[in-house]
C-alpha cells in the first residue's frame, strides 16, 4: 500500500480499488436499472402479468412492430403501430398475424388504463403506465406467450420474484451460516462436533433428492405464496454449510488473538466478543462471498421454475417464463424465437453479480491494490 493511502479511510480505498474495475461499476449499475425496474414493474408494464384478451386470441403474437415513419410518404411521424388481424394459413395451417392498416394507433407515453388498476407499493395504487395503445389494438414490444399474455409485462413482473428471491435466501443462509459457524468455532468441542456434522449430513444429501422431495410435500393446489415462502427456504437451508465452515475457520483463528482475549478477561459476554469483535472481521469475505452467491441462488430459482417445481401461475418468475418452452416444443425456436428471451435476462442477471463480485473481491484484497 502506498504511502498516501495511509491518510485515506478503509472505504475510500476500497471505493477506489472497485472503481478501477469497469467490468464491475457496468455490472453494478446493470444490476441497479434491473432492481429499480422490479420496483416499477406495474408501472413500466403496459399490461398486468396476466392480462389477456378474452375476446381476440392472441397465443404466441410476434413483436409488435413500431413505425418511426409514415409508410405512405416515408417522413418522420410519431411511433405508433397497427392493430393485428389472427387468420390461419389454409396452406400451412399455422396461425398468422397480418395488420390491419385501416388506422394508425399511436403509442402513447404515460398512458392512464384506469380500468386495470395496479398496486404499485404496499399502500400505493395507480393505473398509469409508462406507454401504450389504446384498444383494440395491443403493443406486444417482446411478443406474447401461450396464453396470449405480454411477454414485455411478465418479464418485468417475473423479476420481481426472480431478482428478490436470491436476496432473501442467500440472507437466510448467511444467519444460519454465520450462526452456527460462529458457535462453532466459539465454543469447539461438542458445539463443534453436532453443528460440523450436521453440515456434513447437509451436504452429502443431493440437492436433486431435495427437490424431488420437496415437490411431493408440497400439494399441486397449495397457494402460489407458500410455495414461493417454500422456495425460500429451501434455496437458504441448501446454501448455509459451506459459509459456515468457513466462518468456524476464521472464528477459530479468531480465538486467539490478542483483542479478543482482552474483551474475554474484562469479562465481555460470549455473545457480545462473537457479534462485535469476531464477526465484522469477516465482513469482507461475508461482502464478496454473497455477491458470488446470488447468482447460484437465481440459477436455482430459475430452474425449479423450469422444470415445474418452483413457482407456480399466476406469479411469473423469469424460469416460470421459459417453461413456455416445453410447452411450445423445443422444435418452435425458429418460429417463436421471442420465447427464448426470458433466459437471456438470467444470463445478464447471473454476469452482472459476477462481474459486481469480482470486482468486491479484488477490492477488499489488499494484495491486489493499486
Amino acid at each position: 500500500m502506498s504511502a498516501q493511502n495511509f491518510s485515506k479511510s478503509y472505504g475510500r480505498i476500497i471505493w477506489e480499488q472497485f472503481s478501477k474495475n469497469q467490468l464491475a461499476i457496468f455490472g453494478g449499475l446493470l444490476l441497479l436499472i434491473l432492481y429499480i425496474g422490479a420496483i416499477f414493474a406495474p408501472f413500466i408494464a403496459p399490461y398486468g402479468s396476466t392480462e389477456r384478451d378474452l375476446e381476440s386470441s392472441t397465443r404466441y403474437h410476434p413483436p409488435t412492430q413500431i413505425y418511426f415513419t409514415d409508410p405512405q410518404t416515408g417522413s418522420l411521424t410519431a411511433p405508433f403501430i397497427y392493430a393485428t388481424v389472427r387468420k390461419t394459413n389454409p396452406d400451412t395451417f399455422q396461425i398468422e398475424y397480418t395488420e390491419d392498416r385501416n388506422t394508425k394507433y399511436p403509442i402513447k407515453l404515460f398512458h392512464n388504463r384506469p380500468e386495470t388498476p395496479y398496486e404499485l407499493l404496499p399502500g400505493i395504487r395507480g393505473s398509469l403506465h409508462l406507454f401504450g395503445v389504446d384498444k383494440p389494438a395491443k403493443v406486444f414490444l417482446l411478443g406474447a406467450d401461450g396464453e396470449g399474455r405480454d411477454l414485455f409485462s411478465r418479464l418485468w413482473y417475473g423479476s420481481r420474484i426472480s431478482l428478490t428471491i436470491g436476496l432473501v435466501a442467500i440472507f437466510i443462509s448467511f444467519v444460519l451460516g454465520l450462526v452456527f459457524g460462529g458457535m462453532a468455532g466459539f465454543y469447539g468441542g461438542w458445539v463443534d462436533n453436532i453443528l460440523m456434522r450436521l453440515v456434513e449430513i447437509i451436504g452429502a444429501i443431493p440437492n436433486l433428492f431435495l427437490l424431488i422431495t420437496l415437490s411431493a410435500l408440497l400439494p399441486r393446489d397449495l397457494d402460489p405464496i407458500l410455495v414461493f415462502y417454500g422456495i425460500i427456504f429451501f434455496l437458504g437451508f441448501i446454501g448455509w454449510g459451506g459459509l459456515a465452515r468457513v466462518v468456524r475457520s476464521q472464528i477459530l483463528a479468531l480465538r486467539e488473538v490478542d483483542y479478543v482475549q482482552a474483551a474475554t478477561a474484562l469479562g465481555a459476554r460470549e455473545s457480545r466478543i462473537i457479534a462485535r469483535h469476531m464477526l465484522p472481521t469477516t465482513a469482507s469475505f461475508l461482502i464478496v462471498n454473497a455477491s458470488l452467491a446470488i447468482p447460484g441462488a437465481i440459477i436455482g430459482e430459475s430452474g425449479l421454475s423450469f422444470i415445474g417445481l418452483g413457482i407456480r401461475e399466476p406469479y411469473p418468475s423469469w424460469g416460470l417464463l421459459l417453461n413456455d418452452i416445453t410447452v411450445s416444443g423445443f422444435a418452435s425456436f425458429t418460429d417463436r424465437p421471442w420465447v427464448l428471451i426470458p433466459g437471456f435476462f438470467i444470463v445478464i442477471a447471473v454476469l452482472c453479480w459476477n462481474f459486481l463480485g469480482d470486482g468486491l473481491r479484488d477490492a477488499f484484497d489488499p494484495r491486489k491494490r493499486q
